[in-house]
């Protein structure tokens, strides 16, 4: 939980707490003992330095894989926190990284028309990627993800600037033998407060744990609990249009046709974008809190359960459901599954990613009697995106190419290995 305390509150807490031990204890021996904890201090940088951080610099080796996006011939890698990975996948036998642009608390992403659509923290920046080697900044919306704005359980942004970083180190304090100790700590900065902490068109296709969808000149954006409009009519000068808040535990989004289906840890819930600029809540889908992502095709949306770690719930299933009518979503049928993340559909063939499992080749022209055709182990699999027969896929060690003509028996394309952390 984050707690939130003014300098005022902490100083009135601290006399009372002092007027207490006086009054308890003026009878007794004094008592001390040393408690060891950790220090935790925010790093800030300037807001102007943060703002000018933007830079497009030769290929990274991939440390850690976000979400994916494919765009005409190219495969963009978010690494979060840092920035995106551009890679030529003309032959997906053969993709090659041509370059990294620098965007500082990156984690979502959306391309149109050569506009590279990234939310850095608390901003939105919009990136002319024409060239992807010479990416250059065309637009900005500050301040728009204020709920981005954390490291850790550290209020984001303020006087002093961002927090891009916490530094930590063991520290020993004295307190009384009668001193209160939970695990708890506190968080020193310059700013006289105190925050307590507990412990931490062309192509253009997301995958299915995608925060960001395009759709016609829009872009929408999901946190934890909002559905953010923006008109991207004029890429250069992003206007939001308006913030609709939905519930606790909004976790991703997928647009289709003029509809918006958005998963989150209690159901999946269905937004009538007609008026592009005011979405409207259509329908709902209720199930016991899991993790929830989701795609469509035809009338039929499925959706992966998974349950355990923050997810809460036990079952590991897949739902399929009848969204003809979207007002009044219906279960066709429930598949058990072993530990589903993303998943992506194409023409019938369906694909889940089994965490350590694995990933899941499913053929799905009957909704009602989808059946396993290869369960691939090995790989930790993420998230998916099928196209023309093949299949991106975003997995722990790094990002797999299958060619998926032959659903029964898959081909590896290509691997990009990760750098191994030491």
């Amino acid at each position: 939980m984050k707690l939130f305390f003014y300098k005022s509150l902490v100083v009135a807490f601290v006399a009372a707490t002092l007027l207490m031990l006086v009054s308890c204890h003026k009878d007794k021996p004094q008592c001390n003992r040393v408690v060891s904890t950790k220090l935790y201090k925010p790093v800030y940088m300037s807001m102007e330095k943060f703002r000018s951080s933007i830079k497009v610099e030769p290929p990274h080796t991939i440390t850690t894989t976000g979400k994916i996006f494919l765009y005409e011939h190219y495969l963009l890698v978010n690494e979060p926190y840092k920035g995106v990975h551009i890679i030529d996948n003309r032959v997906p036998s053969a993709p090659v990284p041509i370059a990294f642009i620098n965007i500082m608390g990156n984690v979502d992403i959306a391309v149109k028309d050569n506009v590279l659509y990234a939310d850095s923290y608390i901003d939105m920046v919009t990136l002319d990627i024409s060239d992807p080697t010479h990416v250059s900044e065309i637009g900005r919306v500050k301040e728009v993800f204020p709920r981005n704005a954390y490291v850790g359980d550290l209020k984001g942004y303020g006087p002093e600037g961002l927090v891009v970083d916490v530094t930590v180190k063991d520290t020993v304090y004295e307190t009384s033998c009668d001193g209160y100790t939970n695990g708890f700590f506190l968080y020193s900065s310059n700013d006289g407060k105190v925050y307590a902490s507990s412990n931490t068109p062309p192509t253009a296709k997301g995958g299915s744990m995608a925060r960001f969808a395009i759709m016609n000149n829009y872009l929408y954006a999901v946190d934890h609990i909002a559905l953010q409009t923006f008109d991207i009519s004029n890429p250069k000068a992003p206007v939001t249009k308006g913030t609709t808040v939905i519930g606790p535990a909004i976790e991703t989004i997928f647009p289709y046709r003029n509809n918006l289906f958005i998963g989150s840890q209690v159901g999946m819930f269905i937004f009538d974008a007609s008026n592009p600029a005011n979405p409207v809540r259509k329908g709902a889908f209720s199930h016991a809190r899991q993790c929830d992502p989701v795609v469509i095709e035809g009338d039929i949306a499925y959706v992966t359960l998974r349950g355990g770690t923050n997810c809460g719930g036990v079952n590991n299933q897949l739902d399929v459901l009848d969204v003809k009518d979207i007002s009044n979503p219906k279960l066709i049928r429930s598949y058990p599954m072993t530990n589903p993340h993303g998943l992506g559909i194409d023409n019938g063939k369906l694909f889940i990613c089994e965490g350590k499992a694995g990933l899941r080749f499913l053929t799905a022209t009957q909704p009602a009697t989808i059946t396993t055709v290869k369960l691939l182990e090995g790989p930790n699999t993420f998230d998916v995106i099928p196209h023309n027969n093949v299949l991106l896929v975003s997995a722990e060690d790094g990002i797999y190419q299958y060619d998926y003509s032959q659903m029964a028996s898959p081909v590896l394309l290509s691997k990009l290995n990760l750098s191994v952390k030491r």
